[in-house]
């Protein structure tokens, strides 16, 4: 007989063995033995007030047993609940039967969070029977939008009014049952906020559906319960505050628990209104000035009447693709460029190598990252620019094919205006790769440079004797618009000239030069701001006809 109760009560588990069977029966009994430890006097209290069962579970401490049991039905927990109490006390039933109606309402306290009733973006109201019921709306939305998950996080956020209700309901408690055993017995502040229940309910049911764990992941699942209700106690202080949101809520919580495999941490801030015990576990904490009586206790949980509405969002932490462009346009900028609504150049690399990888990820968004940056009519050669692509929210992860299919679709491209290299998937310490050396490393470029006059081979000899010249630059004119006007130190390390065969006035500069030097007006003068220049040191006039960054020196995605 206790089998067949066992097997009844146990919705959505079928052809149990034996010893599954023999294991749903142990935890019913642990859980009938914990019910009938339970005062009756309090728990008609609670029902009387409008609580469901699990808040009734979870005010008592028994969220353990409770979240051992996801597959059970709510009716089923409040089955057990009832027999339990009814076999404790007779007149338990007449009354329980009555308060029942309430289960097809919503919870005053928990706002039907803990009922898993909830209205949709749809504004439907719907209600899922067991926790397991639950997790399968979260599931199938992570399975659609999401081909692959190696783990996730959940996080919460709830109205502050059912922090509210929280505490409202454990100071009635206290005032109303302080005297009593049992609750002596029990801890001061002994029962789970509505926030971490949620989490404990869903979390084991949902890395079994996902087939992954919960750890501090980059991939994301949000549950956001809102209340119009809620929104002006909330959001929008009153008085002399203004307008400023809060940074946290009424009883103090802060931030989203952060959930691994076997335990639940939140971020919380000490506040006088709850304690974090040594299980991560947020636990009600009252301040004892406050109104403890039941009509408060009702005014407080009447401030709401409906269900609250459920946003599920699901969010992946940005994908990085790194590696090095070449660029062999003079037409092509590296971020779009557009002044005055009309785009400068052909492309930009940002959009070329962007476009290829977003579909690809199927992302909502890209950022470009280059270590420095060309003009549009400067060519970029050699070993190429390291540059980062950031893709926001990708569906995709990145593996070694998807990586190669990239680099193979952006060089087949075309125009071949861009080519890519060394690609890789990394992480957040991308940045750190880009960043490292970015003010020590050096850079080399060919120039085709005129001159007024013939060049002669002493001036060649001069250009390249030269080594470590320090060279005093003021902003550009060109770029005075949009740089403040300073005066920089930089660092030619050393120039090499050869004759440009066929003409007299023309030679090929080639040079390394300290990161953020402007070559242009090295070459030029640009009427004095850089000194000394090319043109000062031969003394006439220099232009800069051509010119082409033939490499990067950094160490970042380099050939492995």
């Amino acid at each position: 007989m206790a089998g067949e109760v066992a097997a009844a009560e146990v919705t959505g588990v079928k052809h149990l063995s034996s010893a599954e069977a023999a294991a749903e029966e142990e935890k019913l009994r642990l859980l009938r033995e914990a019910v009938h430890a339970l005062p009756v006097n309090a728990v008609k209290d609670l029902w009387s007030i409008g609580a469901c069962v699990r808040c009734i579970f979870r005010l008592f401490g028994l969220h353990e047993l409770m979240c051992s049991h996801p597959s059970l039905s709510i009716s089923k927990w409040c089955d057990i609940l009832e027999d339990v109490m009814r076999k404790k006390d007779g007149e338990f039933n007449e009354q329980s039967h009555q308060e029942r109606s309430r289960e097809t309402n919503f919870c005053k306290i928990c706002l039907g969070i803990l009922q898993f009733l909830y209205y949709d973006d749809t504004g439907t109201l719907l209600k899922k029977y067991s926790a397991d019921d639950f997790a399968v709306v979260i599931s199938e939305l992570v399975k659609q939008q999401y081909q692959q998950i190696d783990s996730f996080s959940l996080e919460v956020s709830l109205p502050s009014s059912v922090t509210e209700n929280d505490q409202a309901v454990w100071l009635y408690m206290k005032n109303k049952f302080r005297h009593e055993l049992w609750f002596q017995e029990k801890a001061e502040c002994q029962f789970i906020s509505t926030k971490d229940i949620l989490k404990l309910l869903v979390i084991n049911p949902l890395q079994r559906l996902l087939g992954v764990k919960s750890s501090q992941s980059s991939f994301r699942v949000r549950l956001t319960y809102s209340h119009s209700d809620a929104l002006t106690r909330d959001d929008v202080q009153d008085g002399n505050g203004g307008n400023k949101r809060r940074k946290t809520d009424k009883a103090g919580f802060t931030g989203d628990l952060k959930t691994t495999g076997e335990s639940v941490t939140p971020h919380v801030e000490s506040s006088d209104n709850h304690i974090v015990d040594g299980d991560g576990l947020t636990k009600v904490c009252p301040k004892e000035s406050q109104d403890l009586s039941c009509n408060n206790l009702m005014a407080q949980l009447d401030k709401v009447g409906k269900p609250c509405c459920l946003t599920i969002h699901c969010c992946r932490s940005s994908t990085y693709i790194g590696g090095r462009y070449l660029k062999y346009s003079r037409n092509v900028s590296q971020t779009r460029w557009v002044i005055d609504d009309e785009r400068m150049g052909e492309a930009s690399v940002e959009e070329i190598i962007g476009g290829a990888i977003l579909p690809i990820f199927q992302g909502d968004n890209y950022k470009f990252h280059a270590a420095g940056r060309e003009d549009i009519d400067v060519r970029m050669l050699g070993t190429g620019r390291p540059f980062l692509v950031e893709i926001q929210n990708a569906r995709q992860v990145p593996s070694e094919a998807l990586i190669k299919e990239i680099e193979r679709k952006i060089n087949s491209l075309e125009s071949h205006y861009v080519r890519v290299k060394n690609l890789r998937a990394v992480g957040i310490q991308g940045w750190d790769l880009m960043r490292e050396g970015e003010a020590e490393k050096q850079k080399q470029y060919a120039a085709l440079v005129w001159i007024s006059r013939p060049v002669s081979d002493e001036d060649l000899q001069t250009i390249s004797s030269l080594k470590e010249l320090k060279v005093a630059q003021k902003t550009p004119i060109r770029v005075l618009h949009r740089r403040s006007p300073l005066e920089r130190e930089k660092i030619i390390h050393w120039m090499q000239a050869e004759r440009v065969s066929g003409s007299s006035q023309y030679f090929l500069l080639h040079l390394c030069t300290q990161a953020g030097t402007y070559i242009k007006e090295f070459v030029h003068g640009d009427f004095g701001r850089t000194q000394p220049s090319i043109g000062s040191i031969l003394g006439c006039r220099t232009e800069i006809l051509q010119l082409d960054v033939t490499d990067v020196k950094m160490d970042c995605f380099q050939e492995e």
